[in-house]
């Protein structure tokens, strides 16, 4: 048989869920009783910006843009591990250091390489 604290801290967690999802539901239900409901042919179309969409419109976008936002996913997804790492640092040896300073080596090499590239330069 299974320690009492362990059917006392799954009661705990059923119980946070069941209340979580009881008041998301209330808060559905509430809103849906309560907002103003106005259908119109102008609320109808797609983009409520005020300007009718257009068939067959197609816009070419420079790649420019692509290859900006994945640099920015990449290095800020990779800036995240530095946090974790400033926490570790502080109890391990002097070999995590070094990976660290390996790790951004390779993060500035990769900024210098696109810098070198011109991919960062914003014409």
């Amino acid at each position: 048989m299974p320690p009492v604290g362990y059917a006392v801290d799954w009661t705990a967690i059923v119980l946070a869920i069941v209340v979580g999802v009881a008041a998301l539901g209330a808060m559905l239900a509430v809103a849906k009783v309560l907002a103003p409901r106005r259908p119109s042919a102008a609320k109808a179309i797609p983009y409520e910006s005020g300007i009718v969409p257009t068939p067959l419109n197609w816009t070419q976008f420079n790649i420019r843009y692509y290859v900006f936002a994945i640099l920015f996913l990449i290095f800020d997804v990779e800036a995240v591990f530095l946090f974790p790492w400033a926490l570790v640092f502080l109890e391990t040896a002097a070999y995590v250091f070094y990976a660290m300073m390996l790790f951004i080596a390779v993060l500035l090499f990769g900024v210098a390489y696109a810098w070198r590239k011109g991919v960062l330069e914003w014409r």
